[in-house]
């Protein structure tokens, strides 16, 4: 992000912004590693004392989506480059499920299942020690330590993308998941889960359907092999989407 590019890049950096590259172009552009652009806006504008409770000015928004776009990320075994001035890239909506997928297959090759790993994203190996699916909670966004349900899982992944992750102002109007297409923060669902067979794939996928309609959400599971979406609606409802 610095430099705008990066010479000899690790074949993980290459694997991973490989596959941001690949969830963009199948989600229209909904997922978006190279957002870090408005991050920064939004936590500039916010963490001033005399910060807007509008937000960042329009012409700021704008100036921000003038380094963003995935496209821009030039990626191959030699060199990762920028293509624009100013762009960055963030990994935040999928870093943490590619390391828990890496974890996982430390302890496969150790010989270790029947595991459950929690590493900000859930991943189950086979089922529970006692023969039985392992239960992960669906948090409730609306409140800190309620659970809405228990989902059964067995070999599988979770991940959730929320508002709630972090959130900028203290009204909640403005949070973590950006439009890449207007800059504007997301409020479509309080949550989505989405179950794959790997942590990565929930991890992006759940970042992405965070900004789109229910509609599109059954191709897009078919699309990555995911198995369900659970969305939590503005009026609390729970609407569950399979592939």
């Amino acid at each position: 992000n610095r430099d705008g590019y990066l010479e000899e890049p690790p074949q993980e950096l290459v694997e991973l912004l490989a596959r941001c590259g690949q969830v963009s172009r199948a989600t229209g552009g909904a997922f978006d590693a190279t957002v870090q652009p408005l991050w920064e806006l939004y936590a500039a504008h916010f963490s001033a004392a005399d910060a807007d409770p509008d937000g960042p000015s329009k012409a700021a928004i704008r100036q921000a989506l003038a380094r963003i776009g995935h496209e821009g990320v030039q990626v191959d075994t030699g060199m990762v480059r920028l293509a624009r001035p100013g762009m960055k890239v963030t990994l935040n909506g999928i870093a943490q499920g590619y390391v828990t997928d890496r974890e996982a297959a430390l302890l496969r090759a150790n010989g270790i299942g029947h595991t459950l790993i929690d590493m900000g994203e859930t991943r189950v190996l086979d089922d529970h020690p006692a023969g039985r699916p392992w239960a992960v909670g669906l948090r409730d966004p609306r409140s800190e330590n309620g659970v809405l349900r228990e989902i059964a899982l067995t070999d599988a992944a979770m991940a959730t993308s929320s508002a709630y992750g972090t959130q900028f102002d203290a009204a909640g109007r403005f949070n973590h998941l950006f439009v890449p297409a207007t800059g504007g923060c997301a409020h479509r669902y309080l949550s989505v889960s989405v179950i794959a067979p790997e942590a990565a794939t929930a991890d992006a996928l759940s970042t992405a359907l965070s900004l789109m309609p229910l509609e599109q959400a059954k191709g897009l599971l078919q699309q990555f092999a995911a198995r369900e979406a659970w969305f939590i609606m503005p009026d609390g409802r729970i609407v569950k989407e399979t592939a």
